[in-house]
């Protein structure tokens, strides 16, 4: 498993938010709701992303943007029209002073907007596809701090069918759609994040440009591979054909850390993302992790994150409970 795959399996759709928004102009979105990561595909007459403090960014048909959160910003037909909806925590959407609007707002299968004359689409109308990723995960961490507030790939920078095809299937009802859209969420992400990482004036991640060395990219992978193997960095330049001097000094040189630095970091992060769920034991965790016991897994789980893997759970559930509040 390469590093893409690893840190996308933290934000991987499950349940994720989709829906179809048919807007009339002028119209304004306040995005509140704190999720983690939402991509929007706008479909026609464009629009404008409005990030708190930060420069607004343009939408044009075809774009595609993917939004960091979870502060909250704007999505707008220009950035000086003022807010009209607000999308709450749970995705309720209310008007600006809170009167909910959820049900008036209504156009049908997952589709929803503010048309008033019987008509769900008109030439002027500007139609966004949004598919809000509501999990909250240690892993997808190192992903998100390498993403702007704001990404948008551009729809003349690459080619897919993924677009349309979500297009097509987000207005279907039929059984295990949730999961189709889920998929194909999780798809259009991955494409959007490789044709963005391919683009030189992005400033590629250290941990995704390192992938394509041949000798870095191996040992990437085995660890994202093996997290619970006793890895050593012997056995990793054995593995890959090189003296340890030699992977330490160019895994260092290219990740930005040594190799087992950063097999600790890779370790915590999937144990905190398996302490979020109700079932799993500590041991269980430290045992998938690679620790030999409870006890090495606290230890090390608290020098580095500063809590217990219990208090760390605990904070977790509160904050997963206040998200969906």
């Amino acid at each position: 498993m390469d590093a893409l795959a690893s840190l996308l399996d933290g934000p991987r759709a499950r349940g994720a938010f989709l829906l179809r928004s048919v807007l009339t102009t002028p119209w304004s979105l306040r995005i509140a709701d704190r999720a983690p990561l939402t991509l929007m595909y706008m479909v026609s007459n464009g629009g404008w992303v409005v990030p708190d403090g930060a420069p607004p960014v343009r939408l044009r048909p075809g774009d595609i943007a993917v939004v960091r959160g979870p502060a909250p910003y704007t999505v707008a037909d220009d950035p000086a029209t003022e807010p009209r909806i607000v999308i709450q925590p749970g995705q309720v959407s209310t008007t600006p002073q809170g009167e909910e609007l959820c049900e008036e707002m209504d156009l049908g299968v997952r589709t929803w907007g503010d048309r008033t004359d019987g008509e769900e689409e008109q030439p002027d109308s500007a139609v966004l596809i949004s598919g809000t990723y509501q999990m909250h995960g240690e892993i997808s961490g190192r992903l998100l701090t390498a993403l702007p507030q704001v990404l948008v790939l551009p729809g003349d920078a690459w080619s897919s069918p993924l677009p349309a095809l979500l297009c097509d299937e987000i207005v279907r009802d039929q059984p295990g759609q949730e999961v189709v859209l889920d998929r194909l969420l999780d798809l259009l992400l991955i494409a959007v994040l490789r044709a963005w990482f391919s683009r030189p004036e992005t400033g590629t991640p250290a941990w995704y440009a390192a992938q394509s060395d041949p000798v870095v990219g191996p040992a990437l992978g085995l660890l994202h591979e093996g997290p619970a193997h006793p890895w050593t960095v012997a056995e990793l330049a054995a593995r890959t054909g090189v003296s340890r001097a030699a992977l330490g000094r160019r895994f260092t040189e290219l990740v930005g850390e040594p190799p087992m630095s950063y097999l600790t970091g890779w370790r915590l992060a999937l144990a905190a993302d398996l302490l979020r769920e109700p079932d799993a034991t500590i041991a269980a965790v430290a045992r998938k992790v690679g620790y030999g016991s409870p006890f090495a897994l606290s230890a090390a789980f608290k020098r580095v994150r500063g809590v217990s893997p219990q208090q760390y759970r605990e904070a977790a559930g509160r904050e997963a409970a206040a998200a969906a509040s």
